[in-house]
């Protein structure tokens, strides 16, 4: 019988600022984590994001390589962000060449289950619970749908 080649959750090789919360279980390794921030649990964070000052990370969420995200920006229960986009026609299968950054501003709030595909989201946008960002939003603004588009004031 073969044996499993077994990798245990865990916190390694991180950069913390100051005053950080983190509830276990979570798998933060090889990132960035800003003053005063919050990671809740059954989170993964991977190696080479940054996590801006006074952002909360809720549980559940996945933030992938290739992944920056501002100061004082909430990101939601279960919030996926996504480093592959199957260019060519299928998984990247580890060839990270194929793989696109993702860029969140400052006071950017993204609700429960949202994906985010490899894109650019201005200062001051709200994304709603559910809602996939497959293009850069570049306009501050409340966002929501698949594929999420910008709401319409005064209604």
């Amino acid at each position: 019988m073969n044996r499993p080649d077994v990798h245990q959750v865990g916190v390694r090789d991180v950069e913390f600022g100051s005053r950080i919360k983190i509830v276990e279980p979570c798998n933060l390794y090889g990132c960035r984590i800003g003053d005063d921030c919050f990671v809740g649990p059954f989170t993964e964070i991977q190696k080479g994001v940054v996590i801006g000052a006074r952002t909360r990370v809720q549980s559940h969420a996945f933030v992938c390589e290739l992944v920056a995200i501002g100061e004082d920006c909430f990101i939601g229960h279960g919030v996926m962000f996504v480093n592959d986009t199957f260019s060519t026609g299928g998984p990247a299968r580890g060839r990270k060449e194929l793989w696109r950054d993702t860029a969140i501003g400052n006071r950017v709030s993204i609700g429960s289950n949202a994906t985010i595909m490899p894109v650019r989201i201005a200062d001051d946008v709200v994304i709603g619970a559910g809602s996939v960002v497959t293009k850069d939003i570049t306009t501050a603004g409340t966002y929501a749908g698949n594929p999420a588009r910008r709401l319409l004031a005064g209604r």
